[in-house]
């Protein structure tokens, strides 16, 4: 049986991955789908000391306390920012690293310096409450900026997107145990269309190490395609 931590992207929550959570219990394995701090179900914990830091510390004590070890920890978009930064801090728990269409930081980038045109496109359209910035902001059909095109899925994501605090995409992420880091095994589950924008070493490694998984869909593949997206992890599993 294998351990999956599943962390979510911007806006998002752990709803996001239900039915992708749901095959792989079906198949036998644990899962934890944990939400961040002010995102989905955790909205009302808004505030302004959320930042990138907060975030990791979310993650990483989900780990600590349900005393998970060998654990695939699959980060999507925004949430490979975090994963990396839990698999540095606590590397002796990280099985796998899984990038999910996510952002591979290195130590001292911030999301706005690794998608800083797709980023900084959101920030016209945000707002300040309560001394907070936030970008993202939901809106009927927001689920289409996420590449998402069937009706009903996107109806249902507009009930459960959330905005999220602009000071995540762009603190810096800090790094002090890199060699531990990089040592654990990493896979790639990304979208077609994003493949010419990744980092072609990276890509070329994966590829060679059967490590790469493209599938041919929009951002929020865990929705658009959860069936593929689940069973490239449970071959992860399996590697």
């Amino acid at each position: 049986m294998a351990t999956y931590v599943l962390v979510h992207g911007g806006g998002h929550g752990g709803w996001c991955y239900r039915q992708v959570a749901r095959i792989l219990r079906a198949a036998g394995h644990e899962v934890h789908a944990p939400t961040m701090t002010g995102l989905g179900e955790r909205s009302h914990l808004m505030g302004a000391r959320i930042d990138l830091d907060l975030h990791i510390q979310d993650i990483g004590a989900v780990l600590h306390y349900e005393d998970l070890r060998e654990v695939i920890l699959v980060g999507h978009s925004y949430g490979g920012m975090v994963v990396t930064g839990v698999a540095d801090r606590m590397a002796e728990r990280v099985g796998r690293l899984v990038y999910l269409d996510a952002a591979t930081p290195r130590d001292g980038q911030s999301l706005r310096d690794i998608a800083g045109p797709i980023i900084e496109s959101a920030r016209p359209f945000g707002e300040v409450v309560d001394g907070v910035e936030l970008v993202l902001l939901p809106a009927p059909g927001a689920g289409a900026f996420y590449g998402v095109t069937d009706p009903d899925v996107v109806a249902w994501m507009d009930e459960r997107l959330t905005a999220h605090p602009w000071k995540c995409f762009e603190q810096p992420l800090k790094l002090g145990n890199e060699d531990a880091l990089w040592a654990i095994p990493q896979y790639h589950v990304v979208c077609t269309s994003t493949l010419t924008t990744r980092d072609p070493r990276l890509i070329a490694e994966a590829r060679a190490a059967g490590r790469l998984w493209d599938i041919d869909t929009g951002h929020d593949l865990m929705l658009t395609e959860p069936r593929a997206v689940a069973d490239a992890l449970l071959e992860i599993a399996a590697s």
